[in-house]
């Protein structure tokens, strides 16, 4: 179902989700594309300072929000600036699955890479390893949980250099691989903004290649929320 735009600061994004079921709790997990500046107060859900400053997470919860007032969702915003797949992993319990979400989407992945040009990284089979780790034991807790799984992406320009270019498109081949594996549904985040950069420079959707402007984050909200409906 494609999203039709509405008046208002979000111009978003109305629709009716097929994976997002009356009452579900969604959880978002992820890095600081995902945090976005959340707030670490007692979590009540679906309030504006607990969803981030603006990003993706907070432009999708909205949407769904506005346009499925009587489902009783419940949103969370765990993600967390900086973490990697192990960091993630270590919180599994306390930020996934005692909040027993319904629907879990995840965007991590760049850290791994950033992070190995300052002797901190994760190196591919690694990450493999302990994101299947992570995912096993959610499922385990939660057998029919609903899986999203997001491609981590950078663009061209800011602190991406080529060697980033390469690594992470073999983080991108696991997460293509764990989506098969695991029955999960896909977001192409990365192949969403090679197309963005046919229209503006990639400053334009990331200035640094790592962390979205305003635009690239509605991008990634349309995208997300389309691959949900």
């Amino acid at each position: 179902m494609g999203i039709v735009r509405a008046a208002g600061i979000w111009n978003c994004f109305a629709l009716m989700s097929t994976l997002i079921a009356p009452h579900s709790v969604v959880l978002f997990q992820g890095d600081s594309i995902t945090d976005c500046g959340r707030s670490r107060e007692e979590d009540s859900t679906n309030e504006l300072h607990f969803l981030g400053n603006g990003g993706y997470v907070c432009m999708s919860a909205a949407s769904l929000l506005a346009d499925r007032p009587s489902d009783g969702l419940r949103i969370h915003n765990r993600g967390v600036a900086g973490d990697r797949i192990v960091d993630l992993y270590a919180r599994v319990l306390r930020d996934t699955i005692n909040l027993k979400p319904d629907v879990l989407s995840v965007l991590i992945g760049v850290n791994d890479t950033w992070h190995g040009f300052n002797n901190n990284g994760i190196p591919i089979p690694k990450f493999e390893r302990i994101y299947r780790d992570y995912l096993n034991e959610v499922r385990e807790a939660l057998p029919n949980i609903r899986l999203v799984l997001c491609e981590p992406f950078v663009l061209r320009c800011g602190v991406v250099t080529d060697d980033w270019v390469t690594e992470m498109d073999l983080r991108r081949e696991v997460v293509r691989r764990l989506v098969s594996d695991y029955a999960a549904t896909f977001v192409p985040f990365q192949g969403l903004f090679d197309e963005a950069v046919k229209k503006a420079p990639a400053e334009y959707w990331a200035s640094d290649g790592v962390h979205p402007s305003a635009a690239g984050h509605c991008l990634m909200a349309r995208a997300w929320l389309d691959a949900v409906a």
